[in-house]
């Protein structure tokens, strides 16, 4: 090796090792010198810790011990007592996330009082006009949580067969029963709360018949069939559990009009609100063996009646595109909430996002609606902010409705546009960053060049909580960068609230190299000091990339 060679090698080696070891942060070493005694943490100062710092007020002295025990199986340290390295390690590490794990929402209320993980023509795997249709989305998304499948039916070339694809594009399709088998597969990998498949059906009556059978025979005691026509209320997800549910608005055509799939026609979907036809003209044409398999039904009220009206002996599914939602929302916001304490509304990307982009999702939760459809292929802020409202409760892909959002006994109904007191105050402080020498394959930065991380924190919520994002200064070469900055954001309707998180390194004016990212609901964090993991731009966690962040939240009124 020559002498160039070995200066190189040994200043990059000498640059990782002296930026290896980290100093606990000031608040860190004053808080165990707070709960040690004579320079060590017991269980006791443990426990009192977690219970008078950290917000954990159930926290018992087997849960310490627990930590204990789990730090040594990690060689964290080996002796009696915690010492400030290894207390500052736990803080950092795995142990101590800023969510729970658990399911921990009440299960037991009907459908219409969750927002559910939806995605959106899920068996894609790129673009709306052109990409290839896949099982493999279908896939990630169920094993990413998501809890409501899209499929696009449409008849095929062959005789009595049916294929998934998005009509009208040049998309590839996919054979049905695939995709189902996919979903049985997969879908309680996640969560065990059930999988609701929202059919867009363009089938005649003769292959209504064989996706029935298709149905009965993929699923079998796992489908879930209603035991009358029409509910006056929607199950629970708790009695729900392990089953697929269907959802779908048989085609209004006669079975002699086959429709035509061709490609360069606009998506179906933008004007599947306006159709004329009341549901029940609709389902005359669906066979009954297809037709008892509908769980959740979908389509407008009958003839004359207004979208929103509300029937007291059937409750439905309603679906708008994302223009439709903020054109209603307008003039009948508070129609569509009072709606939604009841009934379903499905929201679904305008036609024109042909590249699989997404939307804000904040107008269609705060105005109750339910299934929320994303492009899970896609990536950006507002999958990422979709993807941090469904890492509440336990990640399990349902998250119950604030009781704003629900029937009240004096009949109010939410706006998520009035000017509301702030409710709560959230004080978040960023201490440091680390991991990403370990995920340096994943996040691609050089490792003998240390990056300078900044760190952007913001709130996404109603209109009078929205924020733009804040920003730490950049640290100039480190791989463990330390901010100590304090950000305070007040909060109107903390229930709906999101906080984003996101880490980037500042090259030049105009480039900004991404670091990673997260969102977290806010009625979800755990108070005190918290390892936060980050995630790829694709929405995949990393395996160390973390920063370690106190939250405080504070009630106002």
């Amino acid at each position: 090796m020559s002498n160039k060679q070995s200066f190189n090698v040994c200043f990059c080696f000498q640059r990782k090792f002296r930026l290896w070891m980290a100093e606990p942060p000031e608040d860190i070493k004053n808080l165990f010198d707070l709960y040690a005694e004579n320079g060590t943490m017991t269980i006791d100062g443990l426990q009192k810790f977690l219970i008078e710092f950290q917000g954990e007020s159930s926290a018992t002295k087997e849960d310490a011990h627990a930590i204990f025990n789990n730090l040594k199986h990690l060689n964290i340290f080996q002796r009696k007592d915690l010492d400030l390295d290894a207390f500052f390690r736990y803080l950092l590490g795995d142990l101590n996330p800023p969510l729970s794990s658990k399911v921990h929402h009440d299960m037991n209320s009907p459908l219409a009082h969750y927002f559910l993980f939806t995605g959106h023509n899920s068996y894609l795997k790129g673009n709306q006009l052109s990409s290839n249709s896949s099982v493999r989305p279908i896939i990630n998304a169920l094993q990413q949580g998501v809890r409501v499948i899209e499929l696009d039916l449409w008849p095929s070339s062959k005789k009595n067969d049916v294929k998934v694809r998005h009509g009208r594009t040049l998309t590839s399709s996919v054979d049905l029963v695939k995709c189902l088998r996919a979903i049985k597969d997969n879908a309680f990998v996640a969560s065990e709360y059930p999988v609701v498949i929202t059919f867009e059906d363009h089938l005649p009556s003769n292959l209504q018949a064989i996706v029935a059978t298709m149905l009965t025979e993929t699923f079998g005691d796992m489908l879930y069939s209603p035991h009358s026509e029409s509910l006056t209320e929607f199950p629970s997800p708790a009695s729900l559990k392990r089953k697929i549910l269907i959802s779908t608005k048989p085609p209004k055509y006669p079975e002699s009009q086959k429709p035509r799939d061709q490609s360069g026609s606009t998506d179906h979907k933008e004007s599947e609100q306006d159709d004329e036809e009341d549901e029940d003209k609709d389902e005359e044409n669906a066979i009954p063996e297809y037709k008892q398999l509908i769980a959740i039904h979908a389509g407008k009220p009958k003839r004359g009646l207004d979208k929103w009206h509300i029937d007291p002996n059937k409750v439905r599914r309603l679906s708008l595109s994302e223009q439709q939602l903020e054109n209603e929302t307008r003039t009948r916001g508070s129609d569509i909430v009072r709606f939604t304490q009841r009934n379903l509304l499905r929201v679904y990307p305008k036609g024109t996002r042909l590249n699989s982009s997404n939307y804000k999702p904040m107008l269609a939760w705060t105005h109750g609606a339910q299934m929320v459809a994303f492009n899970m292929q896609g990536h950006g802020k507002h999958l990422w902010i979709m993807e941090g409202m469904f890492r509440a409760n336990g990640g399990c892909g349902y998250v119950k409705k604030p009781e704003f959002l629900l029937a009240s006994p004096n009949n109010e109904v939410f706006d998520p546009n009035a000017s509301l007191p702030v409710k709560k105050t959230l004080k978040v402080k960023v201490y440091m960053g680390d991991g990403w020498r370990l995920d340096f394959h994943r996040t691609h930065f050089d490792l003998c060049s240390p990056p300078d991380f900044y760190v952007r924190v913001g709130i996404e919520g109603v209109p009078r909580d929205k924020t733009k994002m804040l920003k730490t200064e950049p640290i100039e070469d480190q791989w463990v960068p330390v901010w100590n900055k304090e950000f305070t954001f007040p909060l109107r309707v903390p229930e709906l609230a999101v906080l984003r998180v996101e880490v980037n390194e500042y090259d030049t004016p105009a480039r900004h190299d991404f670091g990673g990212q997260t969102c977290l609901p806010i009625r979800e964090l755990r108070t005190g000091i918290r390892a936060v993991p980050l995630h790829s731009e694709r929405g995949q966690k990393y395996r160390s990339v973390r920063l370690l962040m106190r939250f405080e939240l504070t009630n106002e009124v």
